[in-house]
């Protein structure tokens, strides 16, 4: 849409740098994944709170829509405008600062578009850690991660992003601002607003700075590729390593002989550390924070006793940064892999850690039963119940005509986890992709209630509308 369709007073608020409209938009009004594209009279890109809520406030006021936007890397579409008139991307990544660093109370203060790797260096700096990690890390930005309370990779050791977090500043739809970036532990003073932001996707209220809680960093570290015979012999490896330390557990991922396949294949630069390709691999990384912690050891007496059970076929084990980061390119390449592959139907579902094993079993007979020939691609975060149940399209089917089964296929995976006590969206959240499902899996009280609260806060619906919840007109 041409500049002149957006009414007057947005670049008075943002001043040139602030503002893009026409081709300068395209790389907001897409989604990474591919699967939607909208439209937007312009992306407001303010560089303060205050031009965030004088933003809005003009969006409340002329009732346009918005969207807030930080790396744009949502799995779900949780962050791609509809096709539709009179709506902004309002994107973050401008405010990208650290505004404090405290490590005896060991926080972190900064902007809701400072990219996650960014603040990992800092804390690094600091001689400490902030846990969060995933594939996106190079991308993401601490308000997108918080406001759909992403998991990763450490989950099983320092919880999701909420853990994460002790306070936040949030700019709600009518354009007033909470101001609670407290760096408290314990504060018991009514509602525990903060959470209510943390997970809603936007929908609430914008996220525009948070402090953040760090951790000691590692100086030790262990990590080992695992091939297991089978999904249960993968279980049985991590509940080896929970109990003879469940303190040093870092992370412990799962992926199978099928997605490490395409990693193999599409993938330059990475190289299988065993002898030979296997069915299902375990990755397990342990991390102390003090020296001399014996994880060395403690990975090889686990391993060793894993081996004579037969629940580990073969390992190999980093022995250096460089060994440990090629382990861990191996996970992180599943998802670009499987974009290479051709199309794919992604379900981020959790189960109980005990019906993992299950889960992937019987999901994927699921799926091989609805498209004879389709390619299960189970990965993710089996110390916290998380598996990506991916579908890959069959060789020689169309994208197209695969991607159209997309919600069939969703459904034989989520019948699944419905009779094994899990959920639909585990780290992703509901965005655009799930918004059906919600009220299904969520519904009588629970549901009404969170209509409720976004009927309270953006009794408009101009606040990330058609996601979390289907669009109305």
């Amino acid at each position: 849409m041409p500049l002149d369709s957006l009414p007057p007073g947005f670049a008075d608020i943002l001043g040139p740098s602030g503002l893009l409209t026409g081709a300068d938009m395209d790389a907001y009004l897409a989604d990474w994944r591919g699967l939607y594209r909208g439209q937007a009279m312009a992306v407001l890109r303010p560089g303060s709170t205050e031009e965030v809520a004088a933003c809005v406030k003009l969006c409340a006021a002329q009732g346009i829509r918005i969207y807030p936007q930080g790396g744009n890397t949502s799995m779900v579409g949780g962050a791609t405008p509809q096709d539709a008139p009179r709506q902004v991307v309002l994107s973050l990544a401008r405010m990208n600062r650290v505004l404090d660093v405290d490590v005896a109370d060991m926080t972190m203060t900064v902007e809701a578009g400072l990219v996650l790797a960014t603040a990992q260096g800092v804390a690094a700096e600091h001689g400490a850690l902030f846990p969060l990690s995933l594939g996106a890390e190079g991308t993401a930005m601490i308000g997108g991660l918080l406001s759909t309370n992403a998991g990763g990779n450490t989950t099983v050791r320092y919880g999701n992003a909420r853990e994460l977090m002790l306070g936040l500043e949030v700019v709600l739809p009518d354009g007033s601002v909470i101001e609670g970036l407290r760096r408290l532990r314990k504060d018991n003073t009514g509602y525990a607003l903060r959470h209510l932001f943390v997970g809603a996707e936007g929908t609430l209220g914008i996220i525009t700075k948070a402090v953040l809680r760090l951790f000691p960093a590692a100086r030790e570290t262990a990590t080992a590729l695992c091939a297991c015979p089978d999904e249960d012999s993968a279980l049985a490896l991590f509940r080896r390593f929970r109990a003879a330390d469940e303190g040093a557990v870092r992370a412990f991922e799962y992926m199978s002989g099928t997605g490490m396949g395409l990693v193999l294949r599409h993938i330059e630069g990475v190289a299988l550390p065993l002898a030979e390709e296997a069915a299902h691999y375990a990755l397990v990384d342990l991390s102390a924070s003090r020296e001399g912690a014996g994880l060395r050891g403690l990975l090889e007496s686990v391993l060793e006793a894993a081996l004579e059970a037969g629940e580990v076929t073969d390992a190999a084990l980093a022995e250096s940064e460089a060994q440990r980061q090629a382990i861990w390119k191996l996970r992180e390449e599943h998802p670009e892999a499987q974009k290479r592959a051709g199309a794919s139907v992604k379900s981020d579902v959790s189960v109980p850690v005990s019906a993992v094993p299950a889960l992937i079993r019987e999901a994927s007979a699921a799926c091989r039963a609805l498209i004879p020939g389709a390619r299960p691609v189970p990965f993710g975060h089996m110390g916290d119940g998380n598996i990506h149940m991916n579908l890959q399209q069959p060789e020689g089917m169309a994208a197209d005509e695969f991607l159209a089964r997309s919600h069939d296929i969703m459904d034989a995976v989520n019948a699944v986890v419905r009779r094994l006590g899990g959920s639909f969206s585990a780290e992703h959240g509901v965005g655009r992709l799930k918004t059906g499902m919600l009220e299904e899996w969520r519904g009588g009280a629970e549901y009404a209630a969170m209509r409720a609260i976004k009927a309270a806060l953006d009794p408009r619906g101009i606040m990330n509308p058609g996601v979390v919840f289907p669009a109305t007109p």
